[in-house]
């Protein structure tokens, strides 16, 4: 018999006195309760209750043994009580890893809301413009841009598009002149991200088509806010997520370039790993990223 109900048995039929009572509050025989606790005294090798046809009363060592049954019993109804709690709030150490400029400007803000809401939660914020495997990383949470590939045991989840703008400030607008179309991107100065191949040119979508074009690159930069605070001085036109620029084009500080001619949104993911999507510090964030950034990534839209 399993010995954990059959202490449950011994402990209610010392706390009613009787064989019945307890057969009746737990739906079982008088047989199978008598059976529970022929159970526990063969494996214990003590008699645990003295018994007679009308009364039944505890041995001494029976005495110990009920004080220490229910200690055990309400120990384990505690740790299940936690557990049961652990699957319905998140607790515990959340691991996430995404791109530099959405994880500054997007993640980072509304990640301090969940942990406000949760604060059970303790966060690793693991921000990166280089490829990262979440196995590798130890990472709970990623969130990918750009086209999926090899998911595999991965579940993915779609956010919002990942747009990036043309812009420069109204200094480098005033003594240069705006753009009107792509091609004339070629007579100002851009700057642009350190890259061997995307540093000399730049793809934009005329008519939801790509094109390439040859760009003036005159400072390139590994690092996206840095690119930002140059645009931001007039140094040239930069072409930015907008996670990055919301604000700066919000007050004025940036004006969109070619609106009709602007890159090709890239799509959004965040990625979990299948056998670990229900636990609850995993499934309640990704639920808060998913109500944030369903329609937008950006927290102030320009």
């Amino acid at each position: 018999m399993n010995k954990l109900e059959s202490m449950a048995v011994f402990v209610r039929v010392v706390e009613r006195g009787s064989f019945s009572a307890v057969a009746e509050e737990l739906r079982l025989s008088g047989t199978m309760v008598g059976l529970h606790i022929k159970a526990l005294e063969e494996h214990l090798g003590v008699r645990l209750l003295n018994r007679t046809t009308r009364r039944q009363s505890l041995t001494d060592f029976g005495l110990e043994y009920y004080q220490s049954c229910q200690r055990i019993l309400a120990d384990i109804k505690d740790s299940e009580s936690l557990a049961l709690a652990l699957h319905k709030n998140p607790r515990g150490k959340l691991r996430v890893g995404c791109p530099v400029s959405f994880g500054v400007h997007a993640l980072s803000p509304v990640t301090a809301q969940f942990l406000t809401t949760w604060p059970d939660v303790t966060m690793d914020l693991v921000l990166s413009d280089k490829s990262m495997d979440m196995a590798e990383e130890g990472l709970d949470v990623m969130i990918k841009v750009g086209e999926l590939e090899h998911v595999n045991t991965l579940v993915a989840r779609p956010l919002a598009a990942y747009r990036s703008i043309v812009c420069a400030s109204p200094a480098y607008i005033e003594r240069a002149g705006k753009p009107m179309t792509p091609e004339e991107l070629s007579q100002h100065r851009c700057l642009g991200f350190a890259h061997p191949v995307a540093g000399s040119e730049w793809t934009l979508q005329r008519e939801g088509k790509p094109i390439k074009l040859p760009v003036n690159i005159a400072m390139a930069i590994n690092n996206g806010e840095a690119l930002r605070s140059a645009a931001l001085n007039g140094l040239g036109i930069i072409m930015q997520p907008e996670v990055l620029l919301a604000d700066d084009l919000q007050q004025g500080k940036l004006i969109v370039l070619m609106a009709e001619f602007q890159p090709l949104a890239k799509p959004v993911h965040i990625l979990t790993f299948a056998d670990r999507q229900q636990l609850p510090k995993i499934r309640f964030y990704v639920d808060f990223l998913l109500q944030h950034f369903r329609r937008s990534l950006c927290l102030s839209n320009p």
